[in-house]
Formats: structure tokens, C-alpha cells, sequence
């Protein structure tokens, strides 16, 4: 069972392509924004407003994702980005990714909008991506651990399912400092484009098969090897056994070779 560290991800393995270019792109720009006191002019320009998008600033709809309100904001949703992100492309390659991260991105955007369409508030960040990435990952991967602040496990598919009810919960009293909708809906554009298998190509399924026949074999080596291991201590202990007698096998031998006698037995019947 694959492991993580409050989202993904095996440490210290290499960003992926687009990843890597979406985390520098949002970091750069929330420099910049913080840098120069760009927030409303950047906000208000760039930022979704839904009764501005009605209007024709359809644009706002796809910038909106790269803007971020505070560095716990920011920080949040590059940290989920890295960690779900990564292991995806790897799954899909990053043409099926992005596409699949713009998707989420921009319905979780317009299910906001739809829902407030006459609201002058801007909202900003690319959370409804993001919670996309993490239904998409807990449909993959479901039972992979998830250590939530480092300290409590939670399968992937129950931390999907906690986060959603959440965003579903907070819409109902929805203020204008945290896109409840927009969360909702970046889970749930992103679940039916899974489930309706356009994530996944003949030449991206063929891929995803041969990642899990290798992890099968992978298993099944690792097996293998643990068996040869106990057939070498057996013969050990027998070879012992012949030139010194049965008497001179500890207790712990020769509980060792009752063990290892039975799973070898086990393994031929099989």
C-alpha cells in the first residue's frame, strides 16, 4: 500500500512538466502581485468576478486560476498541486493532464459563477483544479494512505469523500473569502469526465494497464526472492542437521525450520 505524506507523493522525486510550470507560473505571479501591492488591480482585472464574466470578460474564467489571495492560499494548493499533480502526468502524460486540470479548473469557475451570477466579489485560485487532482487521485488510487497533518492515515478515497461533503456543507452558508462552489464543482466536473472514461484514451488505458502489470510483477519478484531466501535457510538447516544430527539445532532453528517447512508446503500446493 503506497504511502504519503499528507497528499502524495514518494519525496524527493522530480517535478513533472506542466507541474512544474504551473507551480512556477502561480509562484511567480503571486510574487509579483506581492511585490509591487498588486492585489486589487490584479484581483479585479484577472480575478472571477461572475457578474464581470456575464458581462464579457470571459477571460476571467481561466486567469482567476493562477492568482492566489494570501501565501497560506497559495502555499495550500502548490503543495497539493506537487503532490497529486505529479503522480498524474506521470499516469496520463501531461497533454492528457493539463487538459484535465484546465477542465476541472474552469468548471469548478463556472459552477461559482453560475451560482453567483450577480455577485461583484472577485475570487481567486486554483483550488477547483486542485480538488479535481484529488478526486481524480482518489479514483485511481483509493486506497492509498493519506497522513493528514502527518499524523492521521485516511485512505484517498475517504479524503476525497471528507473533502467534498465539506465544500458541499460551507456552499450552503458560502461567504465571499473562500469559493466553496467552486471546490464543489472542480470535484464533481472532474468525476464525471473520469467516470465517462474520456481521461483515458486507448494509448493512455494501454499505459495505465502496463503501470499495474509492472507493479504486478514487481510483487510477484519480490515473492520470489522472499521464497528462494527460505528454501537457502532450510537447505542451511538441513545440511546442519546431517552433519551434526537434529539435536544440535536451537530452539529457535529449529522453530525456524517448522516455519519456513510449512511455507514452503504452502506455496507448493498452491
Amino acid at each position: 500500500m503506497r504511502r504519503l505524506r499528507f497528499a502524495y507523493v514518494d519525496f524527493g522525486m522530480t517535478w513533472t512538466e506542466i507541474v512544474r510550470f504551473l507551480i512556477l507560473s502561480n509562484v511567480t505571479i503571486f510574487a509579483v502581485q506581492e511585490i509591487f501591492k498588486l492585489h486589487g488591480v490584479l484581483a479585479f482585472n484577472f480575478g472571477l468576478i461572475p457578474q464581470a464574466f456575464f458581462a464579457g470578460k470571459v477571460w476571467q474564467l481561466l486567469t482567476y486560476m493562477f492568482l492566489h489571495a494570501g501565501f497560506g492560499h497559495i502555499l495550500f494548493n502548490m503543495l497539493a498541486l506537487w503532490m497529486f499533480g505529479s503522480v498524474l502526468e506521470r499516469t496520463w502524460g501531461s497533454k492528457e493532464f493539463i487538459k484535465y486540470y484546465l477542465i476541472t479548473g474552469l468548471g469548478g469557475g463556472l459552477c461559482y459563477a453560475v451560482f453567483n451570477m450577480n455577485s461583484p466579489i472577485p475570487t481567486v485560485g486554483a483550488s477547483g483544479a486542485i480538488y479535481g487532482l484529488l478526486t481524480a487521485y482518489a479514483v485511481l488510487f483509493p486506497d492509498s494512505v493519506i497522513y493528514i497533518w502527518f499524523v492521521i492515515p485516511l485512505k484517498a478515497k475517504w479524503f476525497a469523500l471528507i473533502f467534498g461533503a465539506v465544500a458541499f456543507l460551507a456552499s450552503f452558508g458560502q461567504s465571499g473569502s473562500v469559493a466553496h462552489l467552486a471546490h464543489l464543482g472542480g470535484m464533481v466536473v472532474g468525476y464525471v469526465y473520469l467516470k465517462r472514461g474520456r481521461i483515458f484514451p486507448r494509448r493512455f488505458s494501454r499505459s495505465l494497464t502496463d503501470w499495474k502489470e509492472q507493479r504486478e510483477e514487481t510483487a510477484r519478484l519480490h515473492e520470489e526472492e522472499k521464497l528462494n531466501k527460505t528454501r537457502r535457510e532450510v537447505d542451511d538447516l538441513l545440511d546442519k542437521i546431517n552433519r551434526e544430527g537434529m539435536d544440535s539445532l536451537s530452539p529457535s532453528e529449529q522453530k525456524r525450520l517448522e516455519e519456513a517447512s510449512r511455507i514452503l508446503r504452502e506455496r507448493d500446493r498452491r
